[in-house]
């Protein structure tokens, strides 16, 4: 286990990105003085309704007020689940941490509705079920999952120490939520027994407002990082909660704002990581909780604050919200690197506020469309995030009157970041990447690409499968979803990319004149490829189709070279030189010199839920393997439609 956790360490908060501003925009806006006469005591920032305000939480609920009453009511008759030892301790024995999370959840997400719906209907009703889910919820010894336990606390087990309190990003969203639930229902918990209220009050103390402020090593808060450290989605995630907490629960000015000054120090930290183009490294999926969670952040601080301390006008943060606009495809799919998934494109209400701050209209239309696309009427419910629950009921009737629309931009280029999108008239819309092998939640992907043709996935990144320990162990590059020969890359020399910080893109340049993305791939392999030289260029052709080259040379020929594309349909190889994919009324053709190469196949199940809820039972790779080895030479893939 020591090693699992050492490693889990390392890869949260070691390896570096290729640029490192020291930007410290927060603490710049506005130093601890400026600070203590900025912030709104007493919550008096809080602009929602109180819970006594029947007439305002009616105006704030409007016609989907029937409905959070009627999930409140459901959880009327809930039975509130125990997260026994040995739910922690199956982390430890076998790696799964469902087993604990799926009892944890569920109780979480009863009190979430029982909360919403006595603050919609206000008649005490869901009183006595909101106090048993409070008193349940203390008489646990920890918030935490059982996966990130521990990597925090001193005993390395995932079974919670009663010796100290561990804030991670559940802990923390707990931390949120109940102090929202302390704040709006005090009154009325201490109508049935003040005990209840004097109890969340102190659990809160001790375990997020007291740890945050003693504690300086939580790998997240960052306080440390030098430009080579990596601060991930964690810190603006952990950082809002604990910012939630504090102001709805401190009074003491100076207390207040020392701890509200201590996380503007800790989310600098994870502005100054992040690259100026504003492309999130860890894919759509984890927008939200990345540059979607700081804008939470922020948008908290200009509440608490009357406006005066406010970043959003800082070009960073704007391009930060806009990149999961770029970053749709159509028909649900987003383009994904890393741990992403292929289908979501974000939370419509979060995304519509997050335009509004920064003035792009680019995101408040896109948003429009979300909504409109999915017609979710509970999109609004986010369960224990109270905060962006109440925001999206605030915002919902300015969202709705918003006209649609989704951005058809030819291209996207993140010149920092290295990530490139084109599109063409002809339906084509590529994605490729560089970077390097060490990019939070990482797969070995440098170089890969993705492939739509009227928003359909044709040639694939699969994404991850379900978390468990060995996701987040030495085990992690075992899986095939991380290994780049199940990317769209080459095995050079029967070697595929390695894992690290070193390996990384070389030479890499875009053209908008010529639709053409290169780089060099040779940095992203050890030293037994035996590679000099892997230029690879991928050219989208405006009307046509797309093309790609590599330009290799080799210090030494060991084994054929082989290139791996990961695909959706099932291909037709009858034809020699001609492979045609066909999926969803769909059809590319992708042409190769048959004298280079001999095409293999091999059908790769999907076991994992979590991959087969994408892409159904099983994908392709897809293998054009080299005819003759060589020291240097070249090889040119046509990718066109094909007519069905």
């Amino acid at each position: 286990m020591k090693k699992v956790f050492l490693f889990l360490l390392f890869l949260s908060s070691i390896y570096s990105v290729k640029a490192y501003d020291q930007r410290d925009l927060l603490q710049h806006n506005s130093d601890i003085a400026a600070l203590k006469s900025s912030l709104i005591l007493n919550q008096k920032w809080v602009t929602y309704p109180k819970y006594t305000d029947r007439n305002g939480w009616d105006e704030l609920t409007s016609d989907v007020k029937a409905d959070i009453i009627k999930k409140g009511e459901a959880a009327l008759i809930y039975e509130w689940k125990v997260v026994k030892a040995t739910d922690y301790l199956e982390f430890d024995k076998s790696g799964s941490r469902t087993i604990m999370e799926i009892p944890f959840n569920a109780n979480n997400s009863a009190l979430a509705d029982l909360v919403l719906a006595e603050l919609a209907e206000g008649r005490g009703r869901f009183m006595n079920q909101i106090v048993n889910g409070v008193w349940h919820t203390c008489e646990m010894t920890s918030w935490a999952l059982s996966a990130h336990i521990g990597r925090e606390q001193k005993e390395k087990t995932a079974l919670p120490s009663f010796k100290e309190n561990i804030i991670d990003l559940t802990s923390g969203d707990m931390g949120a939520f109940l102090s929202w639930t302390w704040f709006f229902l005090k009154d009325e918990m201490d109508k049935i027994q003040p005990l209840v209220a004097e109890r969340l009050r102190k659990n809160l103390q001790d375990r997020i407002l007291d740890p945050y402020m003693n504690r300086s090593n939580f790998w997240w808060q960052a306080f440390s990082a030098s430009p080579k450290t990596m601060v991930n989605n964690w810190n603006p995630w952990c950082n809002s909660d604990v910012l939630t907490s504090f102001l709805l629960l401190e009074n003491d000015p100076d207390k207040l704002a020392t701890a509200v000054q201590r996380t503007m120090v800790s989310v600098d930290k994870f502005i100054n990581y992040y690259h100026s183009d504003g492309a999130c490294e860890e894919g759509p999926s984890y927008w939200g909780h990345a540059p979607g969670k700081l804008y939470d952040y922020l948008q908290l601080l200009n509440y608490a604050t009357g406006g005066k301390v406010s970043i959003f006008d800082q070009q960073i943060i704007r391009n930060m919200g806009e990149y999961i606009v770029r970053s749709y495809v159509g028909n649900g799919w987003v383009v994904n690197f890393a741990d992403a998934s292929a289908r979501g494109g974000g939370e419509p209400g979060m995304i519509f506020r997050f335009g509004k701050a920064v003035g792009s209209q680019e995101m408040q239309q896109f948003a429009s469309y979300l909504l409109q696309r999915d017609k979710n009427p509970d999109y609004f419910n986010e369960g224990r995030d109270l905060f962006r629950t109440i925001e999206n009921l605030k915002f919902h009737g300015e969202l709705t009157r918003t006209p649609p629309a989704v951005s058809k931009a030819p291209f996207s280029w993140y010149p920092e970041t290295e990530f490139c999108y084109m599109r063409n008239q002809n339906g084509f819309f590529v994605a490729a990447k560089g970077g390097y092998n060490a990019e939070s939640h990482n797969h070995n992907d440098m170089g890969s690409f993705s492939l739509y043709l009227n928003e359909t996935p044709m040639i694939i990144d699969a994404g991850v499968g379900t978390y468990t320990r060995q996701t987040f162990s030495d085990e992690r590059y075992s899986i095939w979803t991380m290994q780049s020969n199940y990317h769209n890359l080459p095995m050079i020399n029967g070697v595929p990319e390695s894992f690290g910080a070193q390996f990384r893109s070389g030479n890499v340049t875009f053209s908008q004149k010529n639709s053409t993305f290169s780089l060099d791939l040779a940095g992203a392999y050890p030293p037994e490829a035996a590679v000099e030289k892997w230029q690879r260029s991928y050219q989208l052709d405006p009307k046509g189709g797309m093309m790609f080259q590599d330009e290799f040379k080799l210090k030494k020929i060991i084994k054929p070279n082989q290139l791996n594309f990961l695909i959706w349909a099932k291909p037709d190889l009858s034809v020699p030189g001609r492979i045609r994919l066909v999926k969803e009324g769909q059809g590319i053709e992708i042409e190769y010199e048959v004298t280079q190469f001999l095409p293999t196949l091999e059908e790769v199940d999907l076991t994992d839920k979590r991959l087969s809820d994408v892409w159904g039972k099983q994908v392709y790779r897809l293998s054009l393997n080299s005819k003759k080895m060589q020291l240097s030479g070249k090889y040119k893939i046509s990718i066109a439609r094909y007519k069905l």
